[in-house]
This record gives C-alpha cells, structure tokens and sequence, in this order.
C-alpha cells in the first residue's frame, strides 16, 4: 500500500498533469489578497529609513543557530519592517504583472501571504496582522493579548512563541500558485516557504534576533483562528523571532 506522502509524489509527477489554468487562458489571480474597505492599515518604515548593522554573509550562515529562548527587549517596528521586507517584500511590479522579491518562487508567483502574532514589537498592539506585500504596510486582522495563547496551543503547547516579540505565519493563497502548476503547485508552496524561512534566519543576524522556524501546529485550529479557510487559503509555515539570549537549542 502506498502512503499518502508516496502517493503526493507520484499523482504530481508531470505526466499526470492536465492544462493548467494558465495553459487555458484563464486570467491570473491577484497578486495579493483583498484589502477589506473597513481595514485599519498601519504605515511601515520604508527600506530607506531602516538602518541595521552590517553582517557578513559566511558569518550569519556559519553562526545559524535555532533559538527558542529570547530577551524581553521589544523589537522596534523598523526592526520587523526590515524582516517583513526581506521575507516577502515586493521590490518590483513587472507588467506581466508579477512581483519580484527579495526570496526567490516558482514562476514569480509569490503565492505566501504573512500573517503575524505580535507580542512585543514597539507601536504595535499585541494581536493577529497581515503584512501588505503590495504597499510596505500591516492590516490588523485581531487584536489582543490573549492570542498569542491560542496560537501556542494550536502549535502543540510550544510557549516559546508567546514570548517571542513576533511570530510569522506563511500562508498559501494556493491559486496563485496551481493556476499556473496545477496540482503540482503545492510542492512548490513548500518549497518557496523554505526559501522565505532561510532568509529569515540571516536577515535575523542584522538584527540581533534569534530564529525558530515551527512546522508542527494543528492545521485547522491555526487557520481557524486566523479566520482563514484552510483550503483556499491555508497555513503552511511558521517562524517565531526575538532578540537574543543566552539559551540556544
């Protein structure tokens, strides 16, 4: 008998593979999700005013660690802008249109979307936040202190993430992905979230901030609390951040 994993591998082999939606000429989804019209939206630092210290790039591989243990210093809102932005943020609009970013993705589709749990970060209130790719700034999606609590138990229990400053959630606006790849997209979800963690991790350095990334949590007790469908539009990587301490794991 053939495991669901083994079986994933095979049916998306591209011999099994149909025309895509693309292939079609189906019009391309959006190239980031809807802003609600009643949506409170918060200004970020632009890349310009950000100012981090210079890190050499063997050093920040070489010294990579996983750091589940953080000081209680806040981060500075430019401080996550400057994360946000070299994790997801858009440094062009092409007129295919598609967007180019500091992280690399199959066929320029960016189809992660970053929500956020915001536990210590100066200016901001505790609570739930979506980064806006397309326009450098946060939505708050659900405020309160009481969250971070919740995302811990949709983690398995995994504290360490309430006391972080933030975490990041990657989630897979999967169209964006498979109207181009079909069902072949979803492995290439995961592999750009790959590719998005690993930059969180060395721009982390720039910081001062020590890295978690976390793939263990209950896939529909996270995307319900972020009130998302988890079919659509589901979770798929999850990456706390704070400033050092002296525990590493």
């Amino acid at each position: 008998m053939i495991g669901i994993g083994r079986e994933f591998m095979e049916r998306t082999k591209y011999r099994h593979l149909g025309e895509s939606d693309q292939d079609r000429g189906i019009s391309q989804p959006p190239l980031q999700l809807p802003i609600p019209d009643e949506a409170l939206l918060i200004e970020l630092p632009s890349m310009e005013q950000i100012k981090v210290k210079s890190v050499d790039l063997r050093a920040a591989m070489e010294n990579r660690r996983t750091v589940r243990a953080y000081a209680p210093t806040a981060l500075h809102l430019g401080e996550l802008a400057f994360l946000l932005w070299c994790t997801q943020g858009v440094q062009k609009v092409t007129d295919r249109p598609a967007t180019l970013r500091p992280v690399p993705s199959a066929g320029a589709r960016h189809a992660l979307e970053t929500y956020l749990l915001i536990n210590h970060v100066e200016g901001l209130e505790p609570g739930l936040y979506r980064y806006i790719a397309l326009g450098h700034k946060l939505l708050a999606v659900e405020l309160g202190a009481h969250l971070a609590g919740e995302v811990v138990e949709a983690a398995g229990g995994q504290e360490f993430l309430a006391r972080s400053a933030a975490t990041f959630i990657w989630c897979a606006d999967i169209y964006r992905m498979t109207w181009r790849y079909g069902e072949r997209g979803y492995r290439y979800i995961h592999l750009d979230a790959g590719h998005v963690c690993q930059n969180m991790y060395l721009a982390a350095a720039a910081v001062e901030c020590g890295v978690c990334a976390v793939a263990a949590f209950d896939d529909d007790r996270l995307n319900g609390l972020l009130g998302i469908d988890g079919e659509s539009l589901f979770a798929v990587y999850l990456a706390a951040v704070g400033k050092t301490a002296a525990v590493r794991g």
